[in-house]
């Protein structure tokens, strides 16, 4: 029996025209799955939802143009390190100048010839892959697992910036461990170690939608960002992140407030403007933890700014 190729890449091909998508789908199906949208709206909700490793798409259609889905593409914090492609019958340069402005990293000119085709997508994948690699490499938390500051920070800027032009609400909750220098100091560094790696597993399960995303701040310190969400999404979730904590029941000897481990956490809902600071933003955020930590811990304080 013949062996199957491995498709360990997806491709999402973008053109309204069907034929063109059956013409790429048969170059291309044989090594890597295949997904396809008629339109830009249809693309981008693809994109978003099952994350492709490559985007093929047409500049002119009808509803959007391909110049327009890619920068929206390249906007949105989950789809940005997609590589797109444009496949054209265009060949003016202006246009493709426009088009790698836009964040497209090559073109593939109609009739496609599929050798060419098919080594450019090779090659453009095994670059972005590895690219991307590197880049998560460094935006990890070493002993977490999950995002670490760095990554926080570079993403609330375009969370902010991107909520300045939408006017959308955008939502943080900074977290912190109850008396955790006490559980190092009676279970030891090992253990303290252990405990922040069970508790950073147990908040990003709590964290599901892909628009929240979850970093360790520092220390005993967490941080969940969460775009267009209201104060009462926020405070739902920030119980939700307490109650997961609160559910794994490891041993806390030396808490004040109980007998397992618990976080104490501060939330802020912001429509962010243009004379509004980031800066001031997250003071703001930490002095909800601390009056968290003030009312007796164990639970959240979290409000609206204004």
């Amino acid at each position: 029996m013949k062996n199957q190729p491995d498709k360990s890449a997806t491709l999402l091909i973008v053109d309204d025209d069907p034929v063109n998508i059956q013409m790429l789908g048969k170059i291309l199906g044989d090594k890597y799955r295949i997904l396809f949208a008629t339109s830009g709206k249809e693309a981008i909700a693809i994109a978003l939802s099952r994350h492709p490793d490559m985007i093929l798409l047409d500049i002119i259609m009808p509803d959007m143009d391909g110049y327009t889905v890619c920068y929206k593409i390249r906007e949105h914090p989950a789809t940005q390190d997609i590589p797109v492609i444009f496949v054209t019958a265009m060949e003016q340069e202006h246009h493709e100048v426009v088009g790698l402005e836009m964040g497209a990293v090559d073109y593939i000119s109609k009739p496609v010839n599929p050798d060419i085709a098919r080594l450019r997508i090779k090659n453009i994948l095994e670059l972005s892959q590895a690219r991307i690699y590197f880049k998560r490499l460094a935006m990890v938390d070493g002993l977490t697992g999950i995002y670490n500051r760095r990554y926080f920070d570079e993403l609330f800027t375009k969370e902010w910036q991107r909520s300045i032009r939408a006017q959308s609400p955008l939502s943080i909750i900074l977290m912190d461990i109850d008396f955790f220098k006490g559980y190092n100091d009676h279970y030891g560094h090992v253990e303290g170690d252990t405990c922040l790696k069970r508790i950073a597993k147990a908040l990003k399960g709590g964290v599901i939608r892909t628009t929240d995303t979850l970093a360790r701040y520092g220390g005993e310190e967490f941080v969940c960002l969460m775009a267009e969400t209201d104060l009462s999404g926020l405070a739902v979730m920030a119980d939700k992140l307490r109650s997961v904590v609160v559910n794994l029941k490891i041993p806390h000897a030396a808490s004040q407030i109980a007998e397992h481990v618990t976080i104490s956490l501060g939330g802020k809902t912001v429509i962010p403007k243009h004379s509004m600071s980031q800066e001031a933003c997250l003071v703001a955020v930490d002095e909800n933890l601390y009056k968290a930590k003030a009312q007796g811990r164990n639970c959240h304080v979290c409000d609206l700014s204004e």
